[in-house]
């Protein structure tokens, strides 16, 4: 049961002051950020600490947090077989007058830098055959461990509805009924994966998901690079042909494609296309 947050301000962190946050979760862990290290995202901070570590703080409403909590990037240290940052420590706070929490998380430092510094790429990264086998290995042990965690993507929960409700907005003729459900990082952008030493960053939204989440996330985020999707398509076949990974590539391509879409995203005509082939195919 998600709690409604009223009155929630929104927030971008990119432009918002953060120094108080910033003080209190040095007090906490009882470190010191390295202040010119921080990068500031629309809703997270993250920064190298004096120790060696890296510290990533988000900031969420009520309405975004479900009634496992947010605990993804903890609750992931259990996970085994999988290449992610080691997890140190934990810190949860409820920001004062407003329905908000924030969170902190203390882990490894990841000094590979991402493949891309965008969800999306639009030049080829080079990606050698062992990145690929990196990808594959973790996906598969990923998809082998069960949770009782819910995938949050985007911040809002995997559930039947909600990919029945946004495939079905674009394309209403479609049964979008999934069969099968997979533990998912359930954000696995080109900017939440490493390039030379392969690893899978930011664990909040980890949980069960549609089988093919990952898989149709990366690819749909590779569409603007032909080569690169085929890539994606073919390293992850398994997921991405079964009938729920058709039904997340197409879930992908409704975002895209929808009432929101960008007249200047470079995925929206690839998206269009591969939209009309994976209904054909699911239809088939």
């Amino acid at each position: 049961m998600t709690l409604s947050s009223p009155g929630a301000r929104a927030v971008d962190l990119r432009v918002e002051p953060v120094d108080d946050v910033l003080e209190h979760v040095e007090r906490s862990l009882q470190m010191q950020l390295v202040r010119d290290t921080v990068v500031c995202k629309r809703r997270s901070v993250g920064g190298r600490t004096d120790r060696g570590t890296w510290v990533r703080v988000e900031r969420r409403s009520f309405d975004r947090i479900g009634a496992q909590g947010w605990n993804g990037t903890e609750a992931a240290a259990v996970l085994h077989g999988v290449s992610m940052p080691k997890w140190y420590a934990g810190l949860a706070w409820r920001e004062r007058d407003e329905p908000v929490m924030w969170r902190a998380d203390e882990m490894v430092l990841v000094t590979a830098p991402p493949v891309g510094q965008a969800a999306l790429v639009i030049e080829d990264p080079q990606l050698s055959d062992g990145w690929w086998a990196a990808l594959n290995a973790s996906l598969d042990a990923l998809a082998a461990q069960r949770t009782h965690r819910l995938a949050t993507p985007d911040t809002e929960t995997a559930t039947q509805e909600l990919v029945t409700g946004t495939i079905r907005a674009v394309f209403p003729e479609v049964d979008a009924t999934v069969d099968e459900w997979t533990p998912a990082h359930a954000d696995l952008t080109w900017a939440n994966v490493t390039g030379r030493e392969f690893c899978i960053i930011d664990w909040e939204d980890w949980g069960m998901a549609p089988r093919g989440l990952d898989a149709a996330t990366l690819w749909g985020n590779s569409l603007a690079v032909p080569a690169l999707a085929q890539r994606v398509w073919a390293e992850r076949r398994p997921d991405l042909e079964s009938r729920s990974g058709r039904l997340m590539a197409l879930f992908f391509c409704a975002k895209v494609v929808g009432p929101h879409a960008h007249p200047q995203d470079p995925r929206l005509e690839p998206a269009r296309e591969e939209a009309a082939r994976l209904i054909a195919e699911l239809h088939s």
